[in-house]
Protein backbone atom coordinates (compact mmCIF):
# COMPACT_ATOMS: atom_id res chain seq x y z
CA UNK A 1 0.00 0.00 0.00
CA UNK A 2 1.13 3.36 -0.86
CA UNK A 3 0.11 5.09 1.53
CA UNK A 4 1.09 8.81 2.31
CA UNK A 5 -0.54 9.79 5.49
CA UNK A 6 -3.59 8.56 7.47
CA UNK A 7 -6.31 11.33 9.05
CA UNK A 8 -8.82 10.43 10.96
CA UNK A 9 -11.16 12.52 13.52
CA UNK A 10 -9.45 10.54 16.71
CA UNK A 11 -12.82 9.10 17.72
CA UNK A 12 -12.44 5.33 20.00
CA UNK A 13 -13.12 2.26 17.22
CA UNK A 14 -12.43 2.74 13.84
CA UNK A 15 -10.25 6.19 13.85
CA UNK A 16 -8.16 5.76 16.34
CA UNK A 17 -7.48 2.13 15.20
CA UNK A 18 -6.29 3.79 11.86
CA UNK A 19 -4.45 6.27 13.94
CA UNK A 20 -2.42 3.55 16.18
CA UNK A 21 -1.75 1.55 12.88
CA UNK A 22 -0.07 4.25 10.67
CA UNK A 23 1.70 4.90 14.48
CA UNK A 24 3.02 1.21 14.76
CA UNK A 25 3.71 1.18 10.88
CA UNK A 26 5.98 5.09 10.79
CA UNK A 27 2.93 5.92 8.66
CA UNK A 28 2.80 9.77 8.79
CA UNK A 29 -0.84 10.69 10.26
CA UNK A 30 -3.10 13.59 11.33
CA UNK A 31 -6.07 15.14 11.00
CA UNK A 32 -9.07 17.45 12.83
CA UNK A 33 -10.59 16.94 15.44
CA UNK A 34 -13.03 18.81 17.59
CA UNK A 35 -11.94 21.65 19.57
CA UNK A 36 -11.14 20.30 23.01
CA UNK A 37 -10.14 17.32 21.77
CA UNK A 38 -13.45 15.78 22.44
CA UNK A 39 -14.18 12.09 21.84
CA UNK A 40 -16.33 9.67 23.52
CA UNK A 41 -14.01 8.24 26.15
CA UNK A 42 -13.07 12.23 27.09
CA UNK A 43 -9.95 14.15 25.67
CA UNK A 44 -8.32 12.31 22.72
CA UNK A 45 -4.07 11.56 23.88
CA UNK A 46 -2.06 14.31 22.57
CA UNK A 47 0.00 11.41 20.95
CA UNK A 48 -2.11 11.68 18.13
CA UNK A 49 -1.24 14.71 15.71
CA UNK A 50 -4.36 16.41 15.07
CA UNK A 51 -5.53 20.00 15.43
CA UNK A 52 -8.59 21.16 16.56
CA UNK A 53 -11.61 23.09 14.86
CA UNK A 54 -12.84 26.24 16.11
CA UNK A 55 -16.22 24.16 17.02
CA UNK A 56 -16.64 21.31 18.98
CA UNK A 57 -19.06 19.63 16.43
CA UNK A 58 -17.84 16.25 15.00
CA UNK A 59 -19.78 17.28 12.12
CA UNK A 60 -17.07 19.95 11.13
CA UNK A 61 -13.90 17.54 12.24
CA UNK A 62 -15.54 14.93 9.82
CA UNK A 63 -16.36 17.43 7.04
CA UNK A 64 -12.51 18.74 7.20
CA UNK A 65 -11.18 15.23 7.28
CA UNK A 66 -13.00 14.58 4.60
CA UNK A 67 -12.24 17.86 2.24
CA UNK A 68 -8.41 17.51 3.18
CA UNK A 69 -7.65 14.09 2.44
CA UNK A 70 -7.61 12.33 -1.06
CA UNK A 71 -9.88 9.72 -0.48
CA UNK A 72 -12.34 8.18 2.28
CA UNK A 73 -12.85 4.48 3.20
CA UNK A 74 -15.43 3.89 6.01
CA UNK A 75 -15.19 0.69 7.74
CA UNK A 76 -17.91 -0.61 10.12
CA UNK A 77 -18.95 -4.20 11.07
CA UNK A 78 -22.59 -3.50 9.73
CA UNK A 79 -23.14 -3.47 6.27
CA UNK A 80 -25.42 -0.48 6.49
CA UNK A 81 -24.11 3.00 7.49
CA UNK A 82 -25.51 4.73 9.79
CA UNK A 83 -25.13 8.23 12.16
CA UNK A 84 -21.73 9.73 11.53
CA UNK A 85 -20.34 6.71 8.76
CA UNK A 86 -23.35 7.41 6.79
CA UNK A 87 -22.47 11.55 7.16
CA UNK A 88 -19.50 11.05 6.01
CA UNK A 89 -20.46 9.16 3.23
CA UNK A 90 -22.75 11.94 2.40
CA UNK A 91 -19.87 14.30 2.97
CA UNK A 92 -17.45 13.04 0.52
CA UNK A 93 -20.27 12.98 -1.85
CA UNK A 94 -21.05 16.68 -1.45
CA UNK A 95 -17.10 17.42 -1.57
CA UNK A 96 -16.57 15.08 -4.94
CA UNK A 97 -14.15 12.32 -3.43
CA UNK A 98 -13.65 9.46 -3.72
CA UNK A 99 -15.27 6.91 -1.30
CA UNK A 100 -15.40 3.36 0.04
CA UNK A 101 -17.04 1.87 2.81
CA UNK A 102 -16.11 -1.81 3.93
CA UNK A 103 -17.88 -3.70 6.06
CA UNK A 104 -17.61 -7.24 7.28
CA UNK A 105 -20.46 -8.59 4.76
CA UNK A 106 -17.05 -9.08 2.66
CA UNK A 107 -13.74 -11.47 4.18
CA UNK A 108 -10.57 -9.63 5.36
CA UNK A 109 -8.73 -10.84 2.36
CA UNK A 110 -11.57 -9.35 -0.17
CA UNK A 111 -11.85 -5.93 1.50
CA UNK A 112 -7.63 -5.91 1.30
CA UNK A 113 -8.06 -6.48 -1.79
CA UNK A 114 -10.66 -3.86 -2.48
CA UNK A 115 -9.02 -1.68 -0.46
CA UNK A 116 -5.58 -1.63 -2.55
CA UNK A 117 -7.77 -1.22 -5.88
CA UNK A 118 -9.72 1.37 -5.00
CA UNK A 119 -6.12 2.89 -3.32
CA UNK A 120 -4.58 2.47 -7.01
CA UNK A 121 -7.65 3.24 -8.74
CA UNK A 122 -7.68 6.95 -7.79
CA UNK A 123 -3.83 7.38 -6.73
CA UNK A 124 -4.73 8.43 -3.15
CA UNK A 125 -1.79 9.02 -0.98
CA UNK A 126 -3.45 10.53 1.71
CA UNK A 127 -6.29 8.71 3.07
CA UNK A 128 -9.19 9.55 5.54
CA UNK A 129 -10.52 6.56 7.86
CA UNK A 130 -13.66 6.90 9.31
CA UNK A 131 -16.27 4.62 11.05
CA UNK A 132 -18.26 3.66 14.02
CA UNK A 133 -16.82 4.54 17.35
CA UNK A 134 -16.20 1.38 19.69
CA UNK A 135 -19.22 1.76 21.81
CA UNK A 136 -21.47 1.43 18.94
CA UNK A 137 -19.18 -1.27 17.36
CA UNK A 138 -17.00 -3.17 19.76
CA UNK A 139 -15.20 -5.38 17.42
CA UNK A 140 -14.17 -2.09 15.07
CA UNK A 141 -10.56 -1.39 15.86
CA UNK A 142 -10.01 -5.52 14.75
CA UNK A 143 -11.77 -5.06 11.89
CA UNK A 144 -9.96 -2.19 10.79
CA UNK A 145 -6.52 -3.28 11.53
CA UNK A 146 -6.80 -6.41 9.93
CA UNK A 147 -7.78 -5.09 6.72
CA UNK A 148 -4.86 -2.69 6.76
CA UNK A 149 -2.44 -5.27 7.62
CA UNK A 150 -3.69 -7.64 4.94
CA UNK A 151 -3.81 -4.53 2.11
CA UNK A 152 -0.07 -4.36 3.36
CA UNK A 153 0.84 -8.15 2.17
Amino acid sequence: MEISKIISGGQTGADRAALDWAIANDIPHGGWCPNGRLAEDGIIDAKYDLRETPEAEYIQRTEWDVRDSDATVIFSISPILTGGSLATEDLATAHRKPCLHISEAQSISTNAKELQLFLEEHNIGMMNVAGPRASNEPKICAFVTAILDGTCE
